[in-house]
């Protein structure tokens, strides 16, 4: 059975994860969302105004009042400064299987950033939500984030042809990766070392 919380704050040792706020809007854009180096690598193309990603942030923030939806802003711990996403999605209650997706903001790449942020969200998944798996999938012309997912513990298992279309109207092949909670299981040592506070 899986264990719902939310969107709880989540300390690691350089990053806190916890909810958007509309006052996140301008750094988003800013960020992330405006840059087409990050959306080169997203479905969706580059935000061309602020009022675009004000509107995505106040569905996000709006999101937050259901139990199921689970979407971090990735803030690093010294400065608060926002820097990325990461967020569990599509769920199934049946097989206990879900997605991970995450951005990070250009002049944050290749810091481990996104690899601390993304071995958080598999340690909450399994160890709190009690899910069977956890998958993502990246485009072949990032290698890159899937070098994040192979340190988060995840094994690519195949690759899929066509298996998105982006905004520039391109179509891009995407390796698929994969972890089982049994797997993760193999490898637990301790509490993790993550601070969660749930039920604010």
């Amino acid at each position: 059975m899986i264990n719902y919380y939310g969107t709880p704050r989540i300390e690691t040792e350089r990053l806190i994860l916890e909810k958007f706020q509309l006052t996140d809007t301008k750094a988003v854009f800013d960020h992330w969302l405006s840059d087409e180096r990050v959306s080169d690598n997203r479905v969706s193309a580059a935000h061309q105004s602020v009022s675009q990603t004000e509107k995505r942030l106040t569905k996000i923030v709006s999101d937050y009042k259901n139990e199921e939806f689970c979407y971090w802003a990735i803030k690093l711990k010294e400065s608060a400064e926002l820097i990325g996403e990461i967020d569990l999605y599509d769920i199934d209650k049946v097989t206990g299987n879900c997605e991970v997706s995450y951005s990070l903001g250009y002049e944050w790449w290749n810091k481990g950033y996104g690899t601390e942020a993304l071995r958080a969200i598999v340690e909450f998944g399994f160890r709190h939500m009690n899910l069977h798996k956890i998958s993502a999938a990246h485009n072949t012309d990032n290698p890159a984030s899937g070098r994040i997912m192979s340190k988060a513990g995840m094994v690519q298992e195949g690759t899929i042809r066509d298996m998105i279309r982006n905004s520039k109207d391109q179509y891009k092949d995407c390796a698929v990766y994969g972890i089982l909670q049994e797997d993760y299981r193999k490898n637990w040592h301790g509490s993790g070392g993550l601070i969660i506070k749930i039920g604010d």
